[in-house]
């Protein structure tokens, strides 16, 4: 399970319905909305805990605040069993997954990278048509655009991503109409 923002009680039905046994949960950053249902989703499935960066920590210790700033329940703090680091491999079952460390959005975002399936998970880093807002703190917008250019594009044109929020794109057809990091606004 990637980034279990909340909802714990569809998240476990819908795994029943699926037949699958959740094996961990990757964490590709500390936002609420992405961490939020972690907690709860542990306590009942007993399973671990691997990411974000180490960067994003004092996110994770936040989580009452960024819960009050939303407007939910409080929600309780947790440290990762893993803390990712750039370069590292996250076992999934039999799948291999390369760590990804593309600060900006937040300074300890990861995102995940599957060489085999050419898909990549990418959080809050880059969206169709947009990239993730750099307004919170230790946001940082050039950060976000060096990660994306200097660690995403290199990766080729033809991988898929799934975003955290919103539709499916490849890396080929955000460097082409992207207006934010396409490839046009830095040649």
């Amino acid at each position: 399970m990637v980034d279990p923002g909340g909802d714990i009680p569809r998240v476990l039905a819908e795994l029943e319905q699926l037949g699958v046994t959740l094996e961990k949960i990757i964490l590709t950053h500390g936002h609420m909305d992405h961490v939020g249902g972690t907690a709860a989703l542990v306590q009942a499935t007993g399973v671990p805990v691997e990411g974000p960066h180490r960067e994003d920590a004092f996110w994770l210790h936040m989580l009452d605040q960024q819960a009050a700033m939303m407007g939910f329940e409080p929600q309780p703090t947790f440290v990762p069993g893993r803390w990712l680091e750039h370069g590292d491999t996250v076992s999934v079952g039999h799948a291999k997954l390369q760590v990804i460390h593309c600060p900006g959005h937040t300074p300890g975002h990861v995102v995940l990278f599957s060489e085999p399936d050419r898909l990549a998970w990418v959080g809050d880093v880059l969206f169709k048509g947009s990239v993730g807002r750099t307004d919170f703190p230790k946001g940082n917008q050039q950060h976000l655009v060096n990660s994306i250019i200097q660690r995403l594009w290199p990766l080729g044109d033809d991988v898929r991503f799934i975003p955290g929020h919103g539709d499916m794109s490849t890396f080929g057809d955000e460097r082409l109409n992207n207006p934010f990091v396409a490839d046009k606004n830095f040649g």
